[in-house]
C-alpha cells in the first residue's frame, strides 16, 4: 500500500499562510520517537515550547488511557502531540481539554474526512461505533501556567489485518472521502486554534465547550457499562456530562474508568 510522507515543508509554510495557524510556534515532524508526548514533556521547561506541536511518522512507545501501548505502521495514522500552557485557568476546568480536543477532532474528520464520527465518553472518537481516535492529555508542568501536552493517534489507511483490536476502525475502512494526512494535520490545527482561542478569550469558561461536547457525544442517553477503577461494575443510561466533564449515569457520576456502549435490548 502506498503511504505517502508528511509534507512537513507545506506544514511548516501554513504557519506564516494559514491565518488560524498563526496560533502555533513550531511544527515539527521526526521519522520516528519512542513518543511525542515524551518529548514533548521533556522540552516542557523550554520558554519557547508553548504551542509547540510534533509529529511522528512512527511511535515505537505510544501510549494511550491507562499506560496502553497504541502501535500502527509507519505512516498509517498519524500520531501528533501539541503543548499550550493555561495561564489563569481553574484547575477543576483543567480536565475540560483533553474533552475539547475530543470535539476538535470529530469536526475536523467529519469536515476534512467526510465520516459521521462521534466521541464515546470521555475522548474516544468513534465511526459506527469504532474507535478511529484516541486522546491522550499529560500535565508536563506545575510551575507558572499549567503546561499540558496533548496526544492525538488517528487511524488513517490502518487495514483490517493491521488493526490493533476487532473494535477499531481506520479512516480508509470508514470509506473517508479525503485520508490526505498532512491536510488532517492542518484541519485538526485549524479546529484546535479556534477552539482553544474562544475558550481562552471566555476566562476558560466551559458553557458553550459543554453545549458542543454534548451534541458530538454518541454516549449520551446509550445504555452503558462502566468498568470503575477498584473493580466495580455500574451499568444503565447515560444521561449527561457535568460542569466537570464526569458522565452521569443514572443517579451516580463517574470520573474515571472504561465505558462500553451496550447493545439496545428488543
Amino acid at each position: 500500500m502506498h503511504r505517502p510522507p508528511l509534507d512537513a515543508e507545506q506544514l511548516r509554510r501554513s504557519l506564516t499562510d494559514v491565518p488560524e495557524l498563526s496560533f502555533f510556534s513550531s511544527i515539527d515532524v521526526l521519522e520516528s520517537t519512542g513518543s511525542t508526548n515524551a518529548d514533548l514533556i521533556a522540552r516542557a521547561g523550554e520558554p519557547d515550547a508553548d504551542r509547540s506541536v510534533l509529529l511522528a511518522e512512527a511511535q515505537e512507545h505510544g501510549r494511550g488511557r491507562h499506560a496502553r501501548t497504541w502501535v500502527s505502521p509507519p505512516r498509517a495514522q498519524l500520531s501528533m502531540s501539541l503543548l499550550v500552557r493555561l495561564p489563569g485557568v481553574d484547575p477543576a476546568s483543567l480536565g475540560w481539554l483533553p474533552l475539547l480536543t475530543g470535539v476538535v477532532v470529530v469536526d475536523a474528520l467529519r469536515s476534512t474526512s467526510g465520516v459521521a464520527a462521534t466521541l464515546k465518553w470521555p475522548n474516544d472518537v468513534l465511526i459506527d461505533g469504532r474507535k478511529v481516535a484516541g486522546i491522550l492529555a499529560e500535565v508536563a508542568a506545575g510551575d507558572g501556567a499549567p503546561t499540558v501536552v496533548i496526544g492525538i493517534g488517528l487511524n488513517v489507511s490502518l487495514t483490517e489485518a493491521e488493526l490493533p483490536v476487532p473494535h477499531a476502525t481506520s479512516l480508509t475502512l470508514a470509506g473517508a472521502a479525503d485520508t490526505d494526512r498532512t491536510l488532517l494535520v492542518q484541519s485538526l490545527l485549524t479546529e484546535f486554534a479556534r477552539r482553544f482561542t474562544a475558550w481562552q478569550a471566555a476566562n476558560w469558561a466551559t458553557s458553550d465547550l459543554i453545549a458542543a461536547y454534548r451534541e458530538r457525544c454518541s454516549t449520551l442517553g446509550a445504555r452503558v457499562r462502566a468498568e470503575l477503577p477498584g473493580g466495580q461494575t455500574l451499568t444503565g443510561t447515560a444521561t449527561d456530562v457535568d460542569a466537570t466533564g464526569r458522565l452521569l449515569i443514572g443517579d451516580r457520576s463517574v470520573s474515571a474508568g472504561d465505558v462500553t456502549h451496550l447493545r439496545a435490548e428488543v
